[in-house]
């Protein structure tokens, strides 16, 4: 079993989330071993609160997950528009940058995370045109797509003109 890496605070999560984020985890594959992965342990005792694991944040008063930074976690896989990711609907920060998401593509259920104000998908290996759905994200401040290449440096990313009016 696959789960977050805990660090020392005391908070418990809310059980929904806490499942949303073991499936999401739980969706890939860790291409290298957990030990050259700061943010995944393998070990199966590490408990039910997701607001104590490494690279999770909670709001102090509700509970509610707000914060995701999943940077250079070795995960490998995609992520389709059913993801438990999109669970997480209290979400205003979230960090996906530095993995293999095999180019995929960025489900347009991403635009579903409404309090989003930090979006990082670089260097992540997502293939073909931005949704426009992102522009749905209104309280977006700092959005990175950036390095989304191929192994020849080859762009994989595309924004077609006319979406460029709605992200404006």
């Amino acid at each position: 079993m696959i789960v977050f890496q805990l660090s020392s605070r005391q908070q418990l999560c809310r059980k929904d989330e806490y499942l949303a984020l073991m499936q999401f985890k739980d969706s890939f594959v860790i291409e290298r071993q957990a030990s050259t992965c700061p943010k995944v342990n393998l070990r199966k005792s590490q408990g039910v609160d997701c607001c104590s694991w490494e690279g999770i944040w909670c709001d102090q008063n509700t509970s509610h997950v707000i914060g995701l930074d999943l940077s250079n976690s070795c995960l490998f896989g995609s992520i389709n528009s059913s993801s438990s990711l999109f669970c997480l609907g209290h979400l205003q920060y979230l960090n996906l940058a530095l993995n293999d998401f095999n180019f995929s593509k960025i489900p347009s259920t991403m635009g579903n995370l409404s309090r989003l104000t930090y979006l990082n998908l670089s260097g992540s290996f997502f293939f073909g045109q931005i949704p426009h759905e992102i522009s749905k994200l209104s309280n977006l401040a700092k959005l990175d797509l950036s390095f989304n290449v191929d192994y020849s440096n080859q762009e994989l990313l595309e924004l077609k003109r006319s979406d460029l009016n709605s992200l404006a």
